[in-house]
Parts: C-alpha cells; sequence; structure tokens
C-alpha cells in the first residue's frame, strides 16, 4: 500500500516523533553517519505532510541500550505521549533504535494500535492496527532481540575463552596492578605492600575481622583503598573491607572469575548479585601470579570465618573475646554434645560468668541441658594449665617477647611508610609552587595553599608516628616486660595477674587445649571436668558447685547445735549475747552491705522455729517444773506469795522468755510454809536458810 494512502489528515493534526538512539558514547562519537541517517527523517515526515514544527525530536537517550526501556528516560516520554493521543507517528531508522527488547516493542505496538498512531522506519510505514503490519513489526522486533542475543553471546564466549586461558584482564584488588607486558604483579608501593601483609598476619594471629579491625585502630595504622580512577587512598580499615579482602582469592595468588552472578531485577535498574559454589566458579587457576599468602592459608582464613559466624550450630569454636569464661568456645556439653554459650550476670556489683546449653530451650521449647558457673571451672582450668606450662615457662616467655616486639616494629614501620608519603606529596605540592610564575596570583595561591595543606599533613602523621612510638614503647617497657621477666620465673602469676587480658589467656589456652567436657552432678553438689588436650591426652577434674543465694546465707550447722544446747539454761538475748561474744554471725551477713550483722533475740528464734528446736518452756515442763497457779496450789498459798518466794529465794524461778515469764522447781524434800511476816521477815528467813545451806555444806565437806 502506498505510505501516503496510510498517512490520514487526523495523523496530521497530531505530532511527527522522531526517536533517535544510539547504544553507547562511542558510538555516539564515531559513528556519526548513523546519527545522520537518523536525523533525516525529518524530511521523509515532511514529505509525508507533517510541518516542520510539528516534528518532535527525543535524542535524550544517547549512549543508553535499548536492551531495556528502564533507564530510557526518552523512549517512557515517547510511549506516555503516544499512550495520550499526542503523536501521529513514531519514526526510527529502524526497529533495534527504538527496543531490542520484545517486551518494550510490543507494548509500544499495542499502544499505538490503540491510539492509532503509525510506526515509520527505513523501509516504510506501517500501521499497528493492521495484522499483516502488525505481523511484520512483530518479527522485526523478534529478530532485533535476537541481533542482540548473538552479538552478546559472541562477546561473551571471547572473554570465556581468555579466561579459561587466564589472560582476560579483570579490576584488580588493592595491592596488585598489571606491569607493561600485562602481567599481575605486586603493588609497586612498599606502603601498600606491607600494610596488606600486616593485615592478614594479624588475622592470624587474632583470628577475627572485628579483632583485626580493632588492632588496627589501635595501632593508627590505615588501609589502602582503590577507587575508581585507578588512585589509591589510605583510609580506616572498617570490617566491610576487611571481609572483603578475606575472602578475595586473589590474595592467595589465584587467578578466579565468575565467583558471582549478576542478573538484573524486575525493575531493570538495580543488579541482583548471587555467590556461586567454589565448583561452579568459571575459572580458578592456583599460582596465577604473585600473592601475599598461600592457597593454603585462604582456605584456612575462611574456614575460620565460616566458624566464627555460626553461632546456632552444634559445634561452635568461637575466637577469644574480652570476657572472663576462659573455656569460651571450648567447653562442650556432657550430656547433649553441643558447645557451651556463655553468659554474663552482674549481681552483687560483680560480673559472673555461666556456662549454659540452652540450644534446646531455643529451638524446641525445652528445658535447659545445663547450666554451670563458670568461676570454679575457670579456676581449676587455670591451675591445670600454670601446673602443666611450668616447665616451658621460660622458652614460652622470649617467644612472647620476640612476637611482641615484632608486631610493634611492624606496625611503627607502617607508620614510617605513611610519613614517607606525606614527604613526597608535600615535596611535590613544594615544586609544583616553585615552578609557577609568581605574578600569577591566581594560581600561586592556589598552589601555596594546597603545599601548606600538605605540610600540615605531614606535620600530623609525623605527630602520630610520634606518640604511637612512645605508648608502644612504655608498653613494652614498662608492662610487658615487667610480666615477661615475671613468667620466667613463675607463670603463675603472670596467669593470674589482672593486668593479663582474657584474649591473651584464652589464646594460649587455645594452644594447649582441644575442648573440655562438662558434666554436673547436682546431687553431689559437683562438676566434672573432662580436658582433651591438643596431643589427645585427656585429664578429669571435680570441681565444687558455688552455692545457691539461700545456701550462702543459711545459718551453720554448728551454729544451729549450740543454739540447741543453749536452750536448755537460757532464753534468746542470753543466747544471742553467749553466740556474738564468741565470734558468731548470722547467715544475713554473708550479702553485701551486712557484713557488720549481729545475732539478735529475733534470730535465735527464727532459728528454733525454722529448724523445729523444742522451746524452752518445752524443756522446762519436761523437766517437771510448775507454772505460778500451779505451784501457788501444790504449795497451799497466795499466786503473789509465789513471786515473794521466788524473788526472794525461798523457792527457785526459771525464765523461759525474755519478757519475764517464769517456770518453778518443786521444792525437795523440805516443802517451806507460810509465816507470820511480822514476826518472821521474808528477808530474815531467806538470809537464814541461806546459812543453814552453808553450814550443812561445810559439815558435808569437813566429813
Amino acid at each position: 500500500m502506498n505510505e501516503s494512502l496510510k498517512v490520514q489528515p487526523h495523523h496530521l493534526e497530531r505530532g511527527a516523533y522522531l526517536y533517535i538512539r544510539q547504544s553507547s558514547m562511542r558510538q555516539v562519537i564515531e559513528n556519526i553517519e548513523s546519527t545522520k541517517r537518523q536525523y533525516a527523517l525529518r524530511s521523509r515526515a515532511i514529505a509525508l505532510g507533517w510541518h516542520d514544527d510539528q516534528i518532535i525530536v527525543i535524542d535524550n537517550d544517547q549512549g543508553e541500550s535499548g536492551a531495556s526501556a528502564a533507564w530510557r528516560e526518552g523512549f517512557k516520554r515517547l510511549v506516555t505521549d503516544v499512550g495520550m493521543g499526542h503523536a501521529g507517528i513514531v519514526m526510527g531508522l529502524e526497529v533495534s533504535r527504538l527496543a531490542r527488547n520484545s517486551a518494550d516493542w510490543h507494548r509500544l505496538l499495542e499502544i499505538c494500535a490503540l491510539a492509532d498512531t503509525l510506526i515509520l522506519d527505513e523501509d516504510g510505514v506501517y500501521d499497528p492496527a493492521s495484522f499483516n503490519d502488525r505481523l511484520l513489526l512483530g518479527l522485526k522486533g523478534t529478530m532485533s532481540e535476537a541481533e542482540l542475543h548473538v552479538l552478546k553471546a559472541r562477546l561473551r564466549g571471547g572473554i570465556l575463552n581468555k579466561v579459561r586461558r587466564g589472560e582476560y584482564h579483570c579490576p584488580l584488588p588493592t595491592g596488585f596492578v598489571y606491569d607493561q607486558a600485562g602481567n599481575v604483579v605486586l603493588d609497586p608501593d612498599a606502603q601498600i605492600r606491607q600494610t596488606i601483609a600486616h593485615f592478614f598476619e594479624t588475622f592470624s594471629r587474632v583470628g577475627s575481622a572485628s579483632q583485626t579491625v580493632r588492632v588496627f585502630r589501635n595501632e593508627g595504622v590505615v588501609f589502602p583503598s582503590r577507587l575508581r580512577g585507578e588512585a589509591t587512598v589510605f583510609r580506616p580499615l572498617t570490617a566491610s573491607t576487611a571481609m572483603r579482602t578475606l575472602h578475595n582469592p586473589r590474595y592467595a595468588g589465584v587467578y578466579v572469575y565468575g565467583r558471582r552472578q549478576y542478573r538484573r531485577a524486575g525493575s531493570g535498574k538495580r543488579t541482583i548479585r548471587t555467590k556461586r559454589e567454589y565448583s561452579d566458579w568459571l575459572a580458578c587457576i592456583p599460582n596465577a601470579h604473585p600473592g601475599y599468602i598461600s592457597w593454603e592459608q585462604f582456605q584456612e582464613n575462611l574456614k575460620i570465618l565460616e566458624t566464627n559466624g555460626r553461632p546456632y550450630e552444634v559445634a561452635r569454636s568461637s575466637p577469644p573475646r574480652e570476657g572472663a569464661a576462659l573455656l569460651q568456645g571450648r567447653a562442650v556439653c556432657g550430656r547433649c554434645g553441643a558447645h557451651f554459650r556463655v553468659r554474663y550476670v552482674a549481681r552483687r556489683g560483680k560480673q559472673e560468668a555461666w556456662y549454659v546449653c540452652d540450644r534446646g530451650h531455643t529451638a524446641r521449647g525445652e528445658p535447659n541441658c545445663q547450666s554451670i558457673a563458670g568461676a570454679p571451672i575457670d579456676k581449676a582450668t587455670g591451675a591445670l594449665i600454670t601446673e602443666k606450662m611450668t616447665p616451658a615457662a621460660v622458652e614460652l616467655a622470649l617467644e612472647i617477647k620476640r612476637e611482641i616486639e615484632a608486631r610493634y616494629e611492624e606496625a611503627d614501620q607502617l607508620r614510617c611508610r605513611a610519613v614517607e608519603r606525606s614527604q613526597i606529596e608535600a615535596d611535590l605540592a613544594q615544586r609544583r609552587f616553585m615552578l609557577v610564575d609568581p605574578g600569577n596570583r591566581l594560581v600561586a595561591d592556589t598552589l601555596e595553599r594546597e603545599w601548606n595543606e600538605k605540610l600540615r599533613a605531614l606535620a600530623e602523621a609525623r605527630e602520630q608516628r610520634d606518640q604511637a612510638r612512645q605508648r608502644d614503647q612504655v608498653i613494652l617497657d614498662d608492662a610487658i616486660r615487667q610480666r615477661l621477666a615475671a613468667m620466667t620465673t613463675d607463670f603463675r602469676k603472670l596467669w593470674d595477674d589482672p593486668g593479663t587480658p582474657n584474649r591473651e589467656r584464652k589464646r594460649l589456652l587455645a594452644y594447649i587445649i582441644e575442648d573440655a567436657t562438662l558434666i554436673k552432678v547436682p546431687a553431689e553438689g559437683i562438676t566434672k571436668i573432662h580436658i582433651r588436650f591438643k596431643g589427645g591426652k585427656t585429664e578429669t577434674l571435680t570441681t565444687q558447685n558455688p552455692m545457691s543465694s539461700s545456701q550462702q546465707i543459711k545459718t551453720k550447722a554448728g551454729v544451729v547445735e549450740l543454739v540447741d544446747q543453749l536452750l536448755d539454761h537460757h532464753v534468746y538475748s542470753e543466747i544471742a549475747a553467749i553466740l556474738n561474744e564468741r565470734g558468731f554471725r548470722p547467715g544475713a551477713s554473708a550479702r553485701p552491705g551486712r557484713e557488720s550483722a549481729r545475732f539478735s533475740e529475733k534470730h535465735v528464734a527464727y532459728l528454733m522455729h525454722t529448724y523445729g528446736l523444742r522451746s524452752r518452756y518445752d524443756r522446762l515442763r519436761q523437766r517437771g517444773m510448775l507454772n505460778k497457779k500451779e505451784m501457788a496450789d501444790r504449795l497451799g498459798v497466795h499466786e503473789q506469795t509465789v513471786d515473794r518466794w521466788a524473788k526472794h529465794g525461798i523457792i527457785k524461778a526459771h525464765f523461759y522468755n525474755d519478757h519475764g515469764w517464769q517456770l518453778y522447781e518443786i521444792p525437795a524434800p523440805n516443802i517451806p510454809a507460810k509465816h507470820c511476816s511480822r514476826w518472821d521477815r521474808l528477808e530474815d528467813r531467806a538470809a537464814g536458810e541461806k546459812r543453814g545451806s552453808q553450814c550443812v555444806g561445810l559439815e558435808t565437806k569437813e566429813v
């Protein structure tokens, strides 16, 4: 059909949209003829009847791929205007210029058919509402998408072929560069090389990425990072940088490709990255170039990271931390075989460590398998270690001394490299300033300001190095050397020294002990510790479980027995005074702040009722003593007379509480009789009976 017959008057009333696109900026710059051919389609629109002012050119997608419409703002504008009925015709040199994606292309065709919009390319004019034209346009779109796939497959095949030979040049991580021959070599910058080597040595020593970051921060060492512009800057080490460095096989001298797979999300903008398994890597060539560590050490580092990141698995040996639990990561439950977790609890102003096996409770709601106080376990284990380590204390002290000195020397060398780099940058800024024309103040002022900034950076680097050297020297000279000297004579002093970090004790323990199996025996109040050494030797220890809070404040059995004996002859207040005089203290004195507590009559009464001791009243009644009414009836006198006789000692009375209540002994063999108090006063009668008893006692003694 003639092109002019498809163009109707209502098409000419709307605009003519010319869409121009090149796939890359290189094509925009070099393929000028293709761009001219696309702009030349304006003449086709004018020939079909559109005015020049009706032609709308959309060319803001230059340098964008047609694989998707997600990042092409010009194509989105085109589709929007077509859907709103503003376009009478859409022009493109070929289908591949409009879209190389069938979904985008058929969506445009559908909208053009609904809006009665024509499509023009180099071959002719098409009406998407017509079946034949729609079929032809769909076939062209499919061929365009297939063409893109063929181009990608061809390029991808060439890349993979070079990858299998290890010749494809990938972006290198920090610490590697390509030489003039294209080979991968270590970075010629000595500071970069030494810093990366120090990083791997620190990780092998501390066994944790986060601890490595902390060591770098404490030492004041910065880590190199390569920017996209190939420039290398030094920044404080972060955990993400540490993990990325440890997971990169290039540092082990291995050429790898295809460790991750990338694909676009539904929006087309974001890329989803998934890690591939080691067996699915497209290339893995060991010893392809120099490295900072060996392949075996790289795999060992990955195992350490994997172990550190499995907190909920059955077997886990975590890296040493700051806590006081000595067997952290090495204590195994003797019942279920899982590793204990460490819990710290603040009680009575102190921090207590507990080994808890609670995985069954967390996963299945079961009761905790075991919960064991850590203090007795750690004390017994530490005593065993000091006993085993005593013969090798001198050799170990010298080895630790050499390691510490080498560590501080290496850190100082890295700081010295930073000072040298700052000096080079300051000298370069000085030379730039000296070469500029003094009359050109616009440039001279800028270069002078840069020179001053470099000088300040140099002064700061020198000051930081001096401060770090002084700090390291003080630490090495005053603290560590004293401990090492003590270690050569007595390893126990160093182990028990409060200044020795808990992490260092655990690191030392890791070289000696493989694990320790703990079994708590509540019935016997003990915990059995089965220690397995690195060489395979085993040893069993037994520790006493610490008393609970109620047991700690419980009164000792000996005090209760003494109270039971004293109740025969004393009331509560008298018993309390006797206990305090003999140095006994109530159980509440074990609590913090109650050290000055003393026994009182209430304490004695509490002990009597708690332990079921017989009261003093029952004891006196069992001995045949009578109360006041019974004694009055027995003697045939008034109760007040009984009180007066007891007061003057005519009859014997015994207190059974602290309120003055008494019980009376039955007088024998002579039962007192009531006399006339006017002629025989009670005072004289009591004195006479007292003298008589003394005389009887003297005569008996003489006989």
